[in-house]
């Protein structure tokens, strides 16, 4: 049983080669994200070829895993191929809130009072220096 990353890719369609449903997918999945998903949802024997390419995409070496059918079938309870997708995108997608909500907490409180750094990222000069340029090389009427 072979996995492509492209399956599990929300910002691809149906057609354009996502396997499982948006509530399943992911925006650009790593082979390592996929890895992940699948060791967590109990597969043990697979194998990565990462710069391998799909042969409807070879340009694009996004890499793929390798089971064995019964290994994978076995491990995540699922019936047919759909289901062992369907299980790895579920456990993709909840890991991806999560990390998102962890980032949600820390961004919330905004740079700290003394990071002059990021205070500095919200200001924005470019009104300032709109009217010296104007007056230095407008026309004069």
């Amino acid at each position: 049983m072979t996995l492509w990353t492209r399956y599990f890719d929300s910002r691809m369609s149906r057609s354009a080669g996502r396997r499982v449903p948006k509530h399943a997918s992911i925006p650009s999945p790593t082979l390592d994200s996929v890895v992940w998903a699948a060791r967590s949802a109990g597969i043990r024997k697979m194998r990565q070829e990462p710069e391998a390419s799909h042969p409807s995409r070879p340009h694009a070496k996004e890499g793929r895993l390798v089971m064995p059918p019964k290994h994978a079938l076995e491990a995540t309870g699922a019936q047919s191929k759909e289901g062992v997708m369907q299980a790895i995108g579920d456990i993709l997608r909840s890991r991806m809130k999560e990390a998102k909500d962890q980032g949600k907490e820390i961004g919330s409180r905004g740079p700290a009072k003394g990071d002059r750094r990021q205070r500095a990222q919200r200001k924005s000069f470019k009104q300032r220096g709109v009217s010296k340029r104007r007056s230095k090389f407008s026309k004069k009427r």
